[in-house]
């Protein structure tokens, strides 16, 4: 996942969390009078101007955030008010050189409110929230500086503009559009207070799913009740319990999704359900967690919001500027899928039953028990036991001799690993990012362990973002939740977590390899269905066989895995994709639906919404729920995938497409890899998507592949 704050659109996308990062946790009502002292009030000293950690308190963030805001909208009105006539220079470019500290700070606190968060910090979010919405709204809905981009728009053709400045009146033409320039008065007026609840209710759930997440976790009296779990993730799940002050006891801390990695292990049916249910009820249980009333209000103010502007609902316009456009293009691309799916699916519940009922197991398959007999029906067709691979992926020789490697190989890049950079959590690494011709392009920064006070997924962002125009190279972190070994402990991954792994470095190589005069065309700054694509792209090279085997191999003996159990990797690729790609359609269809509702439509009862969407979507099988239910779907309620979601599949049909060309023409290779950095990786925005990626491929995508690499096709 890539949380992706665009310039200026920043207050769209607070994403907060709960706990203690470290720092001092003064109050969030504390302010700092002394702004000379704020340490984001000059860029940082240390190399990239990476932030130092070491002087950064908690009390930093509200002073510097509110004076980035005042110190912006000064620059604005000199701008909207510049007595000269509108030119290029003197109103886009004078643009992008503004928020730079607000930029600064909110970069910082964005990582912190996902990765290391704490009470003050989850306050101060929500707090800022509805500021930093007004704050946007004060830039785009200014009529005086709308006109002078209107005006520099309708002079495009004449400016002898460069391709990417010409984008970038483009794009700034559009974003005044979509966010209500040519409204009225009156109703900016309106659509600036939904927009200010809209931001306020956004950073409240995320705030309290996390919570309920943590007041999820299942927590169990003995050992035997975790049978089948390895003794390894018994000692983690007595330590996790300790932590929690229940000495004596096991915890299982819920993940983001609905299904739970245990459920693959645990022998016990009774403790699979009520894991289960603990993940599926996380967010309904009538306290002060529960999510319901607040998605219902959102739902329901963005529909407002896209009636004001003129639209028949969120979803037409939220997708004008992205790859696919309208809302029926994506429903025309998810029908496509979803009878192949579904179909794999009742073939793979029907398969599983036989197993269950062989074994006199006298019940019939619920979802709690898909993983575990599916993991049963692996065995059985392919003889691969996960606890066979993990050992060969442990997790500083995947980033390192995979990760790294096939970075090296297709592109040039070396990394070295810096000790001199202050982190803002002790298992946080630090790498410089080295490009082939011996030059510095960025500083990486990796945090894999999943904490009580991070949000649940894996996520890229930039603290600070490539641009020309500013001087300025990419600094990039990577954020996943592994489970951390007990201490002394190898990390050892699943073959999903080394799949992971590539896919958000696949993201941070987008932002390294920016090359962009403006800040809001640069690198990741592109739409929501042309983003995952070059992450998705970068997990093909995680079996690659000249990749593969120079990470995987036994941490103990240091010997690679053995040819019959890699085959049984591949063999197994498309294994249970059937209910994988049905549990991703009903949750990209949940999104759809939801923002698909016309003004004036209240949802009082969440769960029967849901009920009645996955009936209509022909995604509501029994056994394969969906991959995020409404009440805990952050991406769409939290993380600005609203209307979005449906980007994974339908980049996944644009990285197997792309790949494909790449099995064509050789595979893995430095020029393969160059072509792809030029014409992809490096572009940004600069160019419409949809001719860009037939620059690259020779013709536009086709959906062949995607099918063919999930199994639901013969090859």
């Amino acid at each position: 996942m890539k949380r992706h704050l665009s310039f200026l659109l920043i207050a769209l996308a607070v994403v907060i969390t709960s706990c203690s990062n470290g720092n001092n946790g003064k109050s969030a009502n504390s302010k700092t009078t002394d702004l000379k002292n704020n340490p984001f009030m000059k860029p940082s000293t240390l190399p990239y101007g990476a932030p130092d950690f070491t002087k950064i308190k908690d009390s930093d963030f509200q002073p510097a955030m509110e004076e980035g805001m005042k110190e912006q909208l000064a620059a604005i009105e000199k701008i909207a008010n510049n007595p000269e006539a509108p030119t290029f220079d003197n109103t886009l470019v004078a643009m992008e050189k503004t928020g730079q500290l607000l930029n600064r700070v909110y970069g910082v606190f964005n990582l912190l409110a996902g990765a290391n968060t704490n009470p003050t910090i989850q306050k101060i979010g929500e707090e800022e929230a509805p500021k930093l919405a007004a704050h946007h709204d004060a830039i785009y809905l200014n009529s005086k500086l709308f006109k002078r981009v209107k005006t520099i728009y309708n002079e495009r053709d004449t400016l002898n503009l460069d391709p990417e400045s010409k984008k970038l009146v483009e794009y700034y033409y559009q974003q005044f559009q979509l966010a209500g320039a040519n409204l009225s008065d009156a109703d900016k007026a309106k659509l600036k207070k939904l927009n200010e609840e809209e931001a306020t209710l956004s950073a409240q759930f995320t705030n309290r799913l996390l919570a309920a997440a943590k007041a999820g976790a299942l927590v169990v009296d003995n050992k035997e009740k975790l049978a089948g779990l390895s003794n390894a993730e018994i000692q983690t799940a007595a330590q996790d319990a300790k932590a929690d002050k229940q000495d004596g006891k096991y915890l299982i801390p819920l993940q983001n999704t609905t299904q739970q990695p245990d459920l693959q292990s645990l022998t016990n049916r009774k403790v699979r359900h009520e894991l289960f249910e603990h993940s599926w009820t996380r967010a309904e249980q009538g306290d002060k967690n529960d999510t319901r009333a607040i998605i219902s209000r959102l739902a329901e103010i963005r529909a407002d919001q896209a009636q004001l502007l003129g639209y028949k609902n969120f979803a037409a316009w939220k997708l004008q500027d992205q790859m696919a456009k309208t809302p029926e293009a994506v429903e025309k691309f998810l029908g496509k899928l979803v009878p192949a799916a579904t179909a794999k699916a009742e073939r793979e519940a029907a398969e599983i039953q036989k197993v269950i009922d062989k074994n006199k197991g006298g019940f019939k398959l619920q979802p709690w028990d898909w993983n575990f007999y599916a993991e049963k029906v692996r065995k059985a067709k392919y003889d691969l036991d996960e606890n066979q691979i993990k050992p060969y992926f442990e997790l500083n020789n995947v980033l390192e001799n995979g990760v790294f490697y096939a970075a090296h190989e297709l592109y040039g890049l070396t990394f070295k690993e810096r000790h001199d950079i202050p982190v803002y959590q002790k298992d946080v690494r630090v790498f410089d990012v080295i490009d082939k011709d011996s030059t510095t392009i960025g500083l990486f920064y990796c945090d894999y362990f999943k904490r009580d006070n991070k949000s649940g997924g894996a996520w890229m962002d930039n603290i600070i973002g490539q641009s020309k125009l500013l001087g300025t190279k990419p600094v990039i972190y990577n954020v996943c939740n592994f489970t951390k070994p007990a201490e002394g402990q190898p990390a050892l991954l699943s073959f999903d977590d080394v799949t992971t792994m590539f896919h958000e470095f696949g993201h941070a190589l987008h932002g390294f390899f920016a090359d962009q005069e403006y800040p809001s065309l640069s690198g990741t700054a592109v739409a929501r269905d042309f983003v995952e694509f070059p992450s998705q792209f970068n997990e093909h090279w995680a079996m690659y066989p000249k990749v593969f085997k120079h990470y995987a191999v036994n941490y103990k003996t240091g010997k690679p895995m053995p040819k019959e159990l890699v085959d049984k990797i591949k063999k197994s690729a498309t294994f249970n994709q059937g209910y994988a790609l049905t549990e991703l359609l009903a949750a990209a269809e949940l999104d759809m639906q939801w923002h698909t509702i016309p003004a004036g439509d209240s949802i009082k009862n969440v769960d029967q919404f849901e009920t009645n969407a996955l009936q209509k979507t022909h995604l509501n099988l029994e056994q394969v729920p969906p991959r995020y239910r409404s009440t805990y779907f952050l991406h769409i309620w939290g993380n600005g995938y609203a209307a979005g979601y449906y980007a994974y599949l339908w980049t996944e049909m644009l990285d197997d497409d792309a790949y494909a060309w790449f099995e064509e023409n050789g595979g893995l290779t430095r020029a393969n890899g160059q072509r792809f950095r030029d014409m992809i990786l490096s572009r940004g925005n600069t160019e419409d998507y949809e001719k860009m990626y037939k620059a690259f491929r020779g013709r536009d995508p086709e959906i062949g592949p995607m099918l063919k690499n999930r199994g639901l096709v013969a090859e």
